[in-house]
Formats: structure tokens, sequence, C-alpha cells
């Protein structure tokens, strides 16, 4: 169900309740939704805060594969939820689905609403704001691709679950949208739709599509923020061509790269999943611009407790490869703009620390 509260005023915290035949529902906790500060031309931009990860998934042995349980350490949620954070994105694989699921809507529904069911998790999706993007797990088989003939019920699962902003560019098919939050924009590109394997060889590959890639240079562009934040599956500035990073496709890789540059886009911040493990990437472009990266993965998932590959873009002291979630932090006046991100354990510990000042 989705409910629309309009009527609703800049700076505000609205406490709500939600009732079930009559009845109010028991809950743990208060329920509240706060609405933005209208703050541009007024004072300086609020400080905020989000935080971030991907793969959480949700033990079901009638469906698990055989031997020890893939998902754990659920107790996650509540730490991000102690965060109080003003949002939360979810970067992809936000669900598991299984062999069984991926043939039906109702086999979607189904994974979906077991998820969602987690009591640790439900404290968290009460806590805050929540947006999201897919990636291969919640979307259809591993890897999948724009082939998958289900795609159609992924998204319309995808869009009952995740109630994003419904605005979409016009002329593409994905789930591409976007969102403001104080001086932060925030662009959620899609992965699936129009990918081609790496490996095809009688058509030329691709992960966004070059639609959805020159709207996203374009609103790049024209975005005003102070940090523009990118939120894509899988890692896009890992140098290894390995998996699905997005080193396969270098060649579109590389003119994202060139065209960021070219355009003097200031302060892009890519937030990735997919691999796993937790890292930070640095790329300066020839311009002197800098690009970063930062995968914040797994949550509940197994962890890849050993990677092979080099990265000759990782921040050295950055990789993670445990359960861990991220935490992101906008703070300082307008002209003095700095980020800060930190990857904690699943108990709620800080694993690391990185502060990055905006660049002007």
């Amino acid at each position: 169900m989705t409910f629309v509260l309009d009527g609703l005023v800049p700076c505000q915290r609205y406490a709500y309740r939600v009732l079930v035949g009559g009845k109010e529902l028991a809950m743990d906790d208060s329920l509240f939704v706060s609405t933005q500060c209208l703050w541009k031309w007024r004072t300086e931009p609020p400080d905020f805060s989000l935080v971030t990860g991907s793969c959480a998934y949700i033990n079901e042995p009638a469906y698990d594969r055989p031997g020890r349980a893939y998902g754990g350490d659920y107790g996650i949620f509540g730490h991000m939820a102690d965060e109080r954070a003003d949002l939360m994105l979810w970067l992809g694989d936000n669900t598991y689905l299984r062999e069984p699921d991926w043939g039906t809507r109702s086999g979607y529904l189904h994974r979906y609403t077991h998820t969602r069911r987690t009591p640790e998790l439900q404290r968290l999706l009460r806590s805050t704001h929540h947006y999201a993007i897919w990636d291969d797990h919640d979307f259809g088989p591993n890897d999948a691709d724009g082939a998958f003939a289900m795609a159609p019920i992924a998204r319309e699962a995808f869009d009952l679950f995740w109630p994003n902003p419904e605005g979409r560019p016009t002329g593409l098919r994905t789930i591409t949208t976007a969102f403001s939050y104080n001086d932060v924009d925030f662009f959620l590109l899609d992965n699936r739709t129009e990918r081609v394997p790496g490996n095809m060889v009688t058509t030329t590959p691709t992960i966004l599509g070059a639609a959805q890639i020159d709207w996203l240079i374009r609103a790049l562009k024209s975005s005003q923020a102070t940090f523009k934040v990118v939120a894509v599956g899988g890692q896009f500035l890992n140098d290894a061509a390995v998996f699905e990073n997005y080193a396969t496709v270098p060649q579109e890789r590389q003119a994202i790269l060139d065209r960021i540059d070219a355009e003097g886009i200031r302060n892009v911040i890519f937030l990735t999943g997919d691999r796993h493990f937790s890292e930070l990437s640095h790329l300066v472009l020839p311009s002197g611009l800098s690009v970063y990266d930062l995968t914040v993965s797994p949550l509940t998932s197994g962890a890849y407790a050993t990677p092979q590959e080099t990265n000759n873009l990782q921040v050295l002291g950055t990789r993670v490869t445990e359960r861990n979630y991220g935490v992101l932090r906008f703070t300082g006046p307008r002209k003095e703009r700095k980020l800060t991100m930190a990857i904690h354990a699943s108990d709620g510990r800080l694993l690391w620390e990185r502060t990055i000042q905006a660049q002007e």
C-alpha cells in the first residue's frame, strides 16, 4: 500500500499511527516522518546523514542451498537504525530471489514480504526514509541482464516495495530516478534493464546504455548541488575487469569519465554494492577533478573474505571483508562543505573513516 501524505509543511516532524481493522497496531517504538527544511537563500545547508549498504540475505531453509546458512548478523539493521540517519539508500541485492521465485509474480512478492517480515529489519524500515536501486538478485537470476524475460514482473515488484520518487526520465524504460536532499543530489541508476554482458561478441556490451548515460551526464551538468551522489549496483571505479565490475565494459566506463571531465562536473561520488566486500576508490581526472566510488557490501549475506583482484584505485586501508554498513555525513557551511564516509561492522564498531572536502 502507498499512502500519500499531502498538506505537510517544511521542516516539521510528524507522528503517525497505523490502524488495522480500526485498531492501532502495536509498535515497539514511535512512528515519525520528517519533511526537509526550506533552507536555500535563507541559511547554510543543514547537516545531514545517511546509512547505506547492499546484499541483504534473509535465510529461508526450505529454499536455501544446503549447508551453512548464507545469511546472518541481522542485528546489523538495529545498529543502522541507531545511527538516526536522515535517510537510508539501498544499493541493490536488497533481497535475494531464489530459483522458485523468479518465475512468477507470486514468487517475487513472497521473497520481498519474507525479507520485510524480519523483525530487526522492520525497526530500520520504521526509523528513517528509504530509497533504493536494484541489482541482479532483486531483479532475477545471478548476473541477470536485459534479456531476462521476467523483467516486467521484477520492475512491478520493485515499485510496489520501494516508493522511490515517481519522476523518471522521459524515454527511458529503466527504474532510473533522482531526488534532492538539502544540498546533495542523488541519481539512482538501473544497471540491469539495458545490460548486455561483457562477454558478448555479436552485439556491443553495455551496462547502463547510451540513453541512460546521456541523461546522467546532462542531469549531473545541470545539478547545482554541492555533492552529486550516483548510486549503481556494481563497482564503477575498480579497474579490475572481473565479475560485474564496470571495467568489464571499459569503453563505456571511460566514456562516462571522459564526459564528467569534459563537462567540468565537480564532486561526483559513486555509491556501489554487489561485491561482498567494501572499499573506497579514488580517481583524479586529467583536469584535476576527483571522482570517488564507495562500495558498501554485504549487509547480511556472505562476505568475500579473500578477494584476489588488484584495484589500482583503492584508497589504502579501506577494504573490509566482513559484514558492514556505511554512514555518510554531509556537514559544514556551503563554501566549506565536506563529506565524511565511515564503514561500520555488523555490531556497530567503526572500522574506518575518511573525510573529503568539496572541490570549488
